[in-house]
């Protein structure tokens, strides 16, 4: 059974904890990670480019010169896509590029990369993961002594004064322990999970 460290917000080891198997101890399915973090990218992108084909292109109505005689190419109109301020050849539209995967690939995909930090051993349980006021310095002391620089702080529910304390901190992130997903757990070096929040893991996406 995968096990993780336990601190509080001194930073100082208070004792051990053992993870659930079925969400920390299976083994990495990779093709689904790949897949879950490129419909992720997908979705998130905005698909607002656009470009006028000749038919939006203002002007052009007028033939340029006569059909014959002239020893150049014929030509019909001045915004045809050779000419310069001409129409785009495929111009792109504004679309969404969303689409969606099952509901089970996504559950594997997590446990995947969950059992992957675990087995770094780059998951770290924080007895009690609150502050008493919004301060950087705080948050940045505790990291610092927990050796962690990229990570991703996982909440039982959205903390604000944990939200305001990390979010100035390059490469650290937070997120409530409902809404983690793949392409965040990736990013980040370190897990860092409340105890609370760590049995909300454990019973939502068992």
């Amino acid at each position: 059974m995968p096990k993780a460290n336990v601190y509080n917000m001194a930073g100082k080891q208070v004792g051990e904890i053992d993870l659930s198997d079925a969400i920390f101890g299976i083994e990495p399915n990779e093709s689904v990670v790949h897949d879950v973090v490129k419909n992720h990218l997908a979705n998130c992108r905005q698909g607002t480019q656009s470009a006028l084909t000749r038919a939006e292109v203002s002007g052009g109505g007028k033939k340029p010169y006569r059909q014959k005689g002239t020893g150049r190419a014929r030509q019909g109109s001045t915004r045809a896509p050779q000419w310069t301020h001409g129409g785009i050849v495929f111009a792109p539209k504004p679309r969404s590029y969303r689409y969606t995967l099952n509901k089970k690939v996504k559950r594997l995909a997590l446990k995947s990369v969950l059992s992957a930090k675990a087995a770094e051993g780059n998951v770290l349980v924080v007895d009690d993961m609150t502050l008493p006021e919004v301060k950087t310095k705080n948050v940045a002391a505790f990291l610092s002594a927990v050796g962690a620089s990229k990570a991703l702080m996982v909440t039982n529910e959205v903390n604000e004064n944990v939200v305001k304390s990390a979010r100035n901190i390059p490469g650290v992130e937070t997120s409530p322990a409902r809404l983690i997903n793949v392409y965040d757990i990736l990013k980040a070096k370190q897990l860092i999970v409340d105890k609370a929040a760590l049995a909300v893991i454990e019973e939502v996406f068992q």
